[in-house]
């Protein structure tokens, strides 16, 4: 029982990605999560005020089950498959975090300072949500994808853009970590 508590070895869990992609390949899929948000728009009717949204949601019904999947998947690792809710991270990472504020890095997954429902409630929270929310969805679909899709699934297939678009990734949260967030916080 003490294998199942463990994050997997890179030897486990990366066969087992590769087994998912080829899976996905096989039948035709890619895997994102941007193209499961489009699934999602498209069902809520914003193809009524957005062309890019005028598609048949029915045709991309495994973006459905792989959400659903990626849920219930959370919480059965979230609450069965983890003795702890601590993160190891490097305790440099960590002096550096509490000199901007954010004291309990480490403790939790996500620190109460940026992911707290009344942080996320306050005049300040909202806006950093909305400002994100549009960036982010801004940049998947610029980059053509999310970070999963190409990380995952773009590197994997040795597609250029891929490459291109994940290298403006790390560039893009290393200017967050070290440039933006000082200043947020």
């Amino acid at each position: 029982m003490d294998f199942i508590m463990q994050p997997w070895e890179w030897y486990v869990a990366g066969p087992v990605i590769s087994f998912i992609m080829f899976l996905l390949y096989y039948f035709g899929e890619r895997f994102g999560v941007s193209s499961n948000l489009e699934t999602f728009c498209s069902i809520g009717g914003a193809g009524k005020f957005v062309d890019y949204f005028k598609i048949d949601w029915r045709e991309n019904l495994w973006n459905l089950i792989f959400i659903a999947g990626s849920i219930v998947g959370g919480f059965i690792a979230s609450n069965y498959l983890t003795t702890t809710d601590a993160v190891a991270i490097n305790p440099q990472t960590v002096q550096d975090l509490a000199d901007i504020g954010i004291v309990n890095a480490g403790q939790t997954y996500l620190p109460d300072e940026i992911f707290s429902i009344e942080t996320m409630l306050s005049l300040k929270g909202f806006i950093i949500l909305i400002i994100a929310g549009f960036l982010v969805g801004f940049g998947a679909r610029w980059a053509g994808g999310c970070t999963s899709g190409h990380a995952i699934v773009g590197l994997s297939n040795l597609e250029l853009p891929s490459l291109i678009a994940v290298i403006g990734f790390f560039i893009g949260g290393l200017v967050m970590t070290w440039l933006i967030l000082p200043l947020i916080f």
